[in-house]
């Protein structure tokens, strides 16, 4: 069974608290006035979040929402500090934004491998009392709490965006090594799906999506919830059933999902588009070219992603814009 992609969720953090700082007198015979000899309290756990492009999905974010750092140490006589607690680390999907429940703010969106942020910092410790001019002992600072909300966001230079049923899943799986499920029936793909292309000593990554339908920037069909997967990529690949197989207008379809990315978000419409003109190898297709090409400017690939006809072009396309 492969990865259930998730790609919200809520995370509750709790950062440990600062140890106790200790008030401890030391006298011995020597010595005829008590001195001062309590230390410090150890700090709390940090929370911090780590980039890991070895995690895919935030599913485990479901199950275990509840994250507590350990308290820091308690200090003792003899000017001991107490032991510092160790940070508490997350490891999230690269691409992965963060934002603070309570007041909306953005933390941090970790698009690199390797990025962190501390999302709750650790309580500091109390001051024993031979730095302290009070006699009584410190309680330590508590942690910082914060209620998370991860919105992953996928890293790629190309998007394929579609009508259900436009051959997109069958488009990738060709010129990539992804391997998404492929059927003759809407909705095949339930979430985004990335694949690498290589080209000459180049790669890059390209994401298939869910099929749009109209509608989907209001939240109809499966395809709303991820526009926001092709908000970071740098060329939209724009797949057309251009056959008309199901009765559909290739015309209407390709102003159809332009408009819905218009209402989503007019960077993302305003991203460079390959349009990719599939199923070339079905009856009808030869006939719908030449009007889409009479009605819309724009330069078109025409391709079958089926028999694989016509991609060089089309990568070679996609590779110069990225």
């Amino acid at each position: 069974m492969g990865i259930v992609f998730v790609d919200e969720a809520k995370i509750s953090v709790k950062a440990g608290n600062g140890g106790t700082g200790c008030a401890s007198h030391y006298r011995d015979k020597y010595t005829r006035f008590d001195k001062a000899d309590g230390g410090d309290g150890g700090r709390g756990a940090d929370i911090i979040l780590l980039a890991d492009r070895n995690i895919f999905t935030l599913l485990d974010f479901h199950y275990n929402r509840h994250f507590r750092g350990k308290h820091g140490g308690h200090a003792s006589s003899n000017n001991k500090k107490g032991k510092d607690a160790q940070p508490v680390i997350i490891r999230i999907p690269v691409g992965t934004v963060i934002t603070d429940v309570k007041t909306g703010c953005i933390l941090r969106d970790l698009k690199e491998e390797g990025e962190q942020v501390i999302a709750a910092l650790g309580g500091r410790g109390g001051l024993g009392n031979i730095r302290s001019p009070q006699p009584d002992t410190q309680a330590g600072s508590p942690g910082e709490e914060r209620e998370l909300s991860l919105n992953l966001k996928l890293i790629a230079q190309a998007g394929l965006v579609g009508f259900p049923n436009a051959g997109k899943s069958t488009l990738i799986s060709s010129v990539s090594n992804a391997q998404p499920k492929i059927a003759a029936y809407p909705f095949t793909t339930k979430f985004p799906i990335l694949g690498v292309i290589k080209r000459d000593e180049k790669r890059f990554v390209i994401a298939d999506i869910p099929g749009l339908i109209k509608g989907s920037a209001e939240g109809k069909g499966l395809g709303d919830k991820f526009l926001r997967h092709v908000e970071r990529t740098k060329v939209l690949i724009h797949v057309v059933d251009i056959s008309g197989f199901e009765g559909r207008d290739p015309v209407e379809d390709y102003k159809a999902i332009n408009q819905e990315l218009k209402k989503y978000n007019k960077s993302v419409a305003g991203k460079p588009q390959i349009i990719a003109l599939n199923k070339m190898d079905l009856d009808g297709a030869e006939d719908n070219l030449k009007r889409f090409k009479k009605l819309i400017k724009n330069k078109v690939y025409p391709i079958s992603a089926l028999k694989k006809e016509g991609l060089e072009e089309l990568i070679d396309a996609v590779a110069k814009k990225v």
